[in-house]
């Protein structure tokens, strides 16, 4: 972060170390339960070991894959390469690489385990309806991502998640498979276990979320600011949200929830929060980051 013009956050700094080490803690719950299942500690080695390798190592391409997208080249996108060379050039950051995906909705967002292995991408939907000057506040916001390494501590904590849905589901299949068996003591002992796991299991995946969601709110307002201070234009980033969220509306929703896995990730969510708990959100609400930008953009001109 030394290096980069984008300047360090040191709330969301603060709420990564915080969240990680919550989930460390998880993780650590997680790997007793299932050496409680009876699993060795060679199997339990193996099954979180592959899980954060998998997720830390190929959460670019299983983004890629799941929003259509494909790396491009200058020669293929010029307009989206100029602007990422721009930027980059004025945050003094090593180049992305540059993606698009061929969806119509409009949003963008950036992946990666660290900023040498980072991807930005925008949608064909999103390149459709903005002027440079939008497009390029977007990706100043996806660019503040890279630099802060905020996607990273939110790809291992969705693995956290994951883990615990998993053990919970063996633990179901565990106990009911084990209700048929015999009438012992042991045999109910087993299945009060498994239940137990099964109930664990849950309350981490719930905690988990609930620790990912609150994250993903924060992380957003800090490439809002981070994004906004790049291009010097908080106004143009504010007006290029209000122009993806109201065009966003207009996505059939069948199209709305099949990127709705992504939602953590995107510039705007694919389907709002209107109807649901702030808590359970992975944006915050669009007046919250309005106003932020509103009050960034009197700063700025003070």
């Amino acid at each position: 972060m030394a290096a980069t013009k984008i300047e360090s956050d040191h709330g969301l700094n603060v709420r990564m170390f915080l969240t990680g080490l919550a989930l460390v803690v998880l993780y650590g719950v997680i790997m007793t339960v299932l050496l409680a299942l009876g699993i060795s500690y060679g199997a339990v080695i193996v099954i979180a070991a592959a899980l954060l390798f998998a997720q830390f190592y190929f959460s670019d391409k299983v983004a890629m894959f799941s929003m259509q997208a494909h790396e491009v080249t200058p020669q293929q996108e010029p307009r989206l390469h100029e602007i990422v060379d721009r930027l980059c050039l004025m945050a003094n950051m090593t180049k992305p690489r540059v993606g698009v995906s061929e969806l119509d909705i409009p949003n963008a967002f950036a992946t990666g385990r660290n900023p040498n292995h980072a991807v930005i991408c925008a949608t064909r939907g999103l390149m459709h309806r903005l002027n440079d000057e939008e497009l390029e506040a977007v990706l100043a916001h996806e660019l503040s991502h890279v630099a802060h390494r905020d996607v990273a501590v939110m790809t291992i904590a969705s693995g956290v998640g994951m883990l615990a849905g998993l053990v919970s589901r063996m633990a179901m299949w565990g106990a009911m498979l084990s209700g048929g068996g015999g009438r012992g003591r042991n045999q109910n002992n087993i299945v009060l276990l498994e239940l137990a796991t099964m109930l664990i299991s849950i309350v981490i995946y719930a905690i988990a979320f609930l620790l990912t969601m609150a994250l993903s709110r924060y992380r957003e307002l800090a490439a809002d600011r981070s994004g906004a201070i790049l291009i010097g234009k908080p106004s143009v980033l504010a007006s290029a949200l209000v122009h993806v969220t109201g065009d966003m509306a207009k996505i059939p929703r069948t199209d709305l929830r099949r990127a709705e896995g992504m939602n953590q990730f995107f510039f705007a969510p694919a389907l709002s929060g209107n109807t649901a708990a702030t808590i359970f959100s992975t944006h915050p609400s669009l007046e919250r980051r309005l106003d932020q930008l509103a009050k960034l953009e009197k700063e700025l001109n003070h």
